[in-house]
């Protein structure tokens, strides 16, 4: 487009970063439902032809590190996202419960990103690819989630 200002650096690792929180969410799926391990399913990314394209646009460490994470994670995270829960996760919407794992490891693992972008990041996932409530529901989730997380920030944020 004629007039646009190229993106900066910071806008480029943004841009790559919401990619491959949706194809990890993606990902996270596939493992829910066809049971494939991690290897499996992170080479289906890269030699499937649409994926693959979306693969090369996204920050494929970050996007290899949520995806082993989450589909990795095994009790750990359940049981930091089962109490807040009126049902067990296993029971949780295939959509749901991957935005909910890849965001819980977010959290987890990359503490240089605010709760608050986290959390809003995967919330607009959910309204995307969820039911039409589902967004509801993963933002109360995750609330809740960080606030065990990510205690200190959280507070110190809501002081503010």
């Amino acid at each position: 487009m004629a007039g646009r200002k190229p993106l900066t650096e910071a806008q480029q690792l943004i841009a790559r970063r919401r990619v491959a929180r949706r194809l990890a969410m993606q990902g996270t799926y596939q493992w829910l439902i066809t049971g494939n391990g991690f290897q499996e399913v992170y080479l289906y990314f890269q030699e499937d032809i649409d994926l693959a394209e979306d693969f090369r646009k996204s920050d494929a460490a970050f996007f290899h590190k949520l995806l082993r994470c989450a589909i990795e994670g095994g009790e750990d995270l359940e049981n930091r996202i089962s109490p807040y829960l009126d049902r067990k996760l296993s029971q949780v919407d295939p959509i749901e419960h991957a935005v909910l794992r890849v965001a819980t490891c977010e959290l987890l693992n990359h503490i240089e990103t605010p709760y608050k972008v986290v959390v809003n990041e995967y919330v607009n996932i959910a309204k995307k690819f969820g039911a039409e409530q589902a967004h509801k529901f993963v933002n109360g989730v995750l609330d809740k989630v960080a606030m065990n997380i990510r205690s200190l920030e959280v507070t110190a944020r809501n002081r503010k």
